[in-house]
């Protein structure tokens, strides 16, 4: 079951490390031209927000179980990437950019997973 959860929190974690490293990285108009269209729309705060979320999501699955300091809160963080991501698909089904839906998808999954299982293994 360990083995599972460092699985699923390895792909999560680098799925949003590298997301919200982007969001976190660079200007909004850039990310609105590079393919997030949503980021035109939202204040550039907001979207700094969310990218410092998603950057601390990511650390949080990986960082306590792997120091063994508190690992209750790896499904914690698993749980709060899984909000992101459903507000992140209320928001493309908003705007009508049925496209990412899949990806949403399949980030809800893997953070419902890496919840499920870290729940399971660590609490």
């Amino acid at each position: 079951m360990t083995i599972a959860y460092w699985i699923v929190a390895g792909l999560l974690a680098l799925a949003y490390l590298a997301a919200g490293g982007m969001k976190l990285a660079q200007p909004q108009h850039k990310l609105a031209a590079s393919g997030m269209a949503w980021a035109g729309d939202f204040p550039a705060w907001s979207v700094k927000v969310i990218g410092l979320l998603e950057v601390l999501g990511a650390i949080g699955v990986i960082l306590p179980p792997l120091t063994g300091i508190a690992p209750v809160l790896a499904p914690v963080a698993a749980i709060g990437l899984a909000l992101v991501q459903v507000g992140a698909a209320i928001t493309h089904l908003v705007r009508g950019e049925a496209k990412a839906l899949p990806a949403n998808i399949v980030l809800l999954a893997l953070a419902v997973a890496a919840a499920w299982i870290g729940l399971l293994v660590w609490v």
